[in-house]
């Protein structure tokens, strides 16, 4: 069957196409052919904000869809042009109530659906849940509008669910994905989520801790607003920290301790919005007790800072995660979400799980999976198939029966 899948859960408008076989609602064994997989990101338009304005990147979706879906469709060899003139005003009518809420969508869609005619796809699946609402309404209604137009099955994904899954995903560079023994403890953390979940099989989880406020994700982005180092944070902190300090040649060395907060706590539980405070008061110490003029100075104790906040982090989710891991008989441990793709915390998991014989299959999506995209909403379509909802004669109650929710919970 061939899938056609919409993530717009945050500021990335993620649409794949793939071509699937095989495997069953439980999991087993099948085969997955990747015929597109196109994201555009919105990174540059919320740089210079330091984050993710929700209003902003539902415009960009609305801006970004239709490219996205045509450049996707015709990577897949899928998009024909339309001779059939099967485009009645009739049809437009149903549309525009569809996507009443998203007129940008609207103008965009409809030129489309006048020129090109349905594609080979089976089902579409559409990320309904968590994330920021105003961002998943726009991919929801999107994916409503197409699979009513077309007459295809949609079946509803939850996000979190769609990070675990896409390890499943048999890729050369993927080593051992086809070796996820169950249970498994995931650990799914980005800048909006930081869960540990217990993974019995597929579709069945029980959330073991959270974030009690900030993210892990959020914490890297803050952090490195605080040290100005521009957005998102992750990444540009992660390449400050593997940097060697002893090429920037100062003797102004500082010494920087932070907290790891709820790191001996008894359960699964975060909380990162106190590192978050304290990396502010650290850091406007030292700017004035250090030579902040020298650039030699700033330029070390950045990067020091740096590898203090990546390692402060890292240290409380490895511990977390194990401590689960190890009360749960965990077989595996699943990495996913965009902090997995952080090199540090990938090899100081799989140090653990290598040198201390922990005999824990370690399991982590290749580094573009990591971060939102449309092929892990297809994934997790695929596996939850049967859950598909066809599309009604009426269309009141086949809009009714999928609808965003951005505090949706994985179960």
């Amino acid at each position: 069957m061939k899938i056609l899948a919409i993530e717009t859960s945050c500021d990335d408008t993620g649409i794949a196409i793939l071509s699937a076989r095989g495997g069953s609602a439980s999991g087993g064994e099948a085969d997955f052919c990747v015929l597109s997989n196109i994201v555009a990101s919105q990174i540059k338009v919320h740089q210079k904000y330091g984050g993710v304005y929700p209003a902003m990147a539902k415009r960009e979706h609305q801006k970004n869809l239709v490219p996205v879906l045509i450049k996707a469709l015709k990577e897949s060899n899928l998009l024909k042009t339309d001779l059939s003139g099967n485009f009645t005003n009739v049809k437009k009518s149903d549309i525009s109530k569809i996507l009443e809420r998203e007129p940008e969508l609207e103008k965009k869609l409809t030129p489309f659906l006048k020129k090109y005619e349905k594609p080979d796809i089976d089902l579409i699946a559409i990320t309904n849940g968590p994330g920021l609402e105003p961002c998943l309404w726009v991919g929801v209604n999107f994916a409503k509008a197409l699979s009513y137009f077309w007459d295809i099955p949609i079946v509803p994904v939850n996000h979190i669910e769609s990070h675990i899954l896409v390890n499943y995903l048999d890729l050369p560079a993927q080593a051992g994905n086809k070796n996820i023994k169950l249970p498994a403890i995931a650990l799914v953390v980005s800048g909006g989520h930081t869960q540990i979940i217990l993974m019995k099989k597929i579709g069945e989880y029980e959330v073991l801790g959270e974030t009690r406020d900030d993210a892990a994700g959020e914490c890297f982005d803050k952090a490195a607003k605080i040290l100005g180092l521009g957005y998102p944070g992750g990444p540009i902190i992660a390449k400050l920290a593997d940097r060697d300090p002893i090429s920037i040649i100062n003797r102004d060395r500082v010494s920087i301790q932070l907290p790891r907060p709820m790191i001996n706590s008894k359960d699964y539980d975060f909380s990162f919005s106190g590192l978050k405070t304290a990396i502010f008061y650290v850091w406007k110490k030292i700017k004035l007790t250090s030579n902040f003029s020298d650039r030699s100075t700033r330029e070390l104790i950045q990067i020091q800072m740096a590898k203090e906040i990546q390692q402060a982090i890292i240290d409380v989710l490895l511990k977390k995660t194990l401590k689960a891991a190890k009360d749960y008989k965990a077989k595996s441990i699943i990495l996913g979400g965009g902090v997995s793709a952080n090199q540090e915390l990938r090899k100081q998991f799989a140090w653990y799980c290598e040198s201390q014989r922990s005999n824990l299959n370690l399991i982590f999506p290749e580094l573009n999976l990591s971060t939102d995209n449309g092929l892990m909403t297809a994934i997790t379509g695929f596996y939850h198939r049967r859950q598909k909802i066809t599309p009604s004669a009426s269309l009141g109650r086949f809009l009714r029966k999928i609808e965003a929710d951005g505090n949706l919970r994985i179960k």
